[in-house]
């Protein structure tokens, strides 16, 4: 197959995968298509993400994305911007299904990518979110990364000076994450 008949994967995120504060093409995102390429997958990876991105933004925009970009698989990545914004968790649920069932309609696999909040959120409403993701990948029977920042997410090293958007330097990080994943859902 080439590239014109390659199979698409959907990047749809938030700040965190449109690789906020970094040269273009650094982010774990534009990562993945050299790794696909490298282990010889057949894909090409469309980065939908917008930075400031929340759930609702995401889900008022998704379905013509899916129209636009026609995945095969599709790695949704959204929820850091509800949670850093207090916002209900059910909602942020509600949201999150709506785009799943509108990638199996589209015949597309799901990744769903979870996150973490810091602590200052308190414990209650931080671990409600982050459970969320666990209930969800559950629940919708999806391939699931618990945590974006899994293994670095104490290392201020990795951050930009916001304490939120990782540096270049952890962008290979998060594409292992991620690829932990993807990987098993990838057709030769």
């Amino acid at each position: 197959m080439g590239p014109a008949s390659a199979a698409t994967i959907l990047v749809f995120g938030d700040s965190l995968s449109a690789g906020y504060g970094l040269p273009q093409q650094r982010g774990w995102a534009s990562l993945l298509e050299k790794r696909l390429h490298d282990e010889h997958f057949d894909y090409r990876v469309a980065n939908a993400s917008v930075s400031g991105e929340t759930t609702a933004g995401g889900a008022a925009r998704f379905k013509a994305a899916l129209k636009t970009h026609q995945p095969d698989i599709v790695v949704l990545e959204l929820g850091a911007n509800d949670g850093l914004r207090g916002q209900s968790l059910d909602i942020m649920r509600r949201n999150l299904e709506t785009m799943i069932d509108a990638s199996r309609q589209a015949k597309a696999r799901v990744l769903l990518v979870g996150m973490r909040l810091p602590p200052n959120y308190g414990t209650a409403y931080t671990e409600k979110f982050q459970q969320t993701y666990v209930d969800l990948a559950r629940s919708q029977k999806t391939a699931f990364v618990p945590f974006l920042f899994e293994g670095f997410a104490e290392d201020a090293s990795y951050f930009q000076p916001d304490r939120v958007h990782p540096t270049m330097e952890a962008q290979g990080l998060m594409l292992d994450t991620i690829w932990k994943g993807l990987k098993p859902l990838l057709k030769r």
